[in-house]
Order: structure tokens, then C-alpha cells, then sequence
């Protein structure tokens, strides 16, 4: 894999076993702020659904992402937006 978007979503796939995971590259609308490289691929918007986030708060949720990707924060990774759902509240259960 060369690029961070299909190292992010692999990461996600297999730490949560996710219903869907959706990975987009927001580097270019941050370029200028802290954290940007002239490369990019340092701010993502990243969307999962997975019954692993079952009884789990948002917090936590979002401390299991980022451990699931500590390599790629060490590797120049800035900023993420997340959006971290089970199956049943994404229906809207």
C-alpha cells in the first residue's frame, strides 16, 4: 500500500471489523494550517460503523481509533474527523 488512505482504512479494518468504513484525504481544504505538509495526506475525514463501538462513549471510541492508528500519527498523520457508529445507530436505532 502506498498511500495513507488505504493504510488508514486497512488499520480500521482490522482493528473493528467494520459494516463500512469510508476514508477521505481532506489535506487540500487544510493546506496553510498547522499540521499540513506540502504532500498532504495529513488531515482525513474517516467514518465507521462497526458493533465493536457497542457500549462504548464517544470518547472512547474515538482513543480506540487513534491507538488503532498510532503508527500513521507517529508518520506525519495531523488531524482526523471522525464519525464512529454501531450498525443499529447508524439505521438510526
Amino acid at each position: 500500500m502506498t498511500n495513507r488512505a488505504e493504510r488508514i482504512r486497512a488499520a480500521l479494518e482490522s482493528a473493528f471489523a467494520p459494516a463500512r468504513v469510508s476514508v477521505t484525504d481532506d489535506s487540500a481544504r487544510h493546506a496553510g494550517h498547522a499540521g499540513a505538509r506540502p504532500g498532504g495526506q495529513t488531515h482525513y475525514s474517516v467514518e465507521v460503523v462497526s458493533p465493536a463501538f457497542a457500549g462504548l462513549s464517544r470518547v472512547a471510541r474515538s482513543r480506540a481509533v487513534h491507538e488503532a492508528l498510532a503508527a500513521e500519527f507517529a508518520d506525519g498523520l495531523h488531524a482526523l474527523a471522525l464519525r464512529l457508529r454501531t450498525p443499529e445507530e447508524a439505521a438510526g436505532g
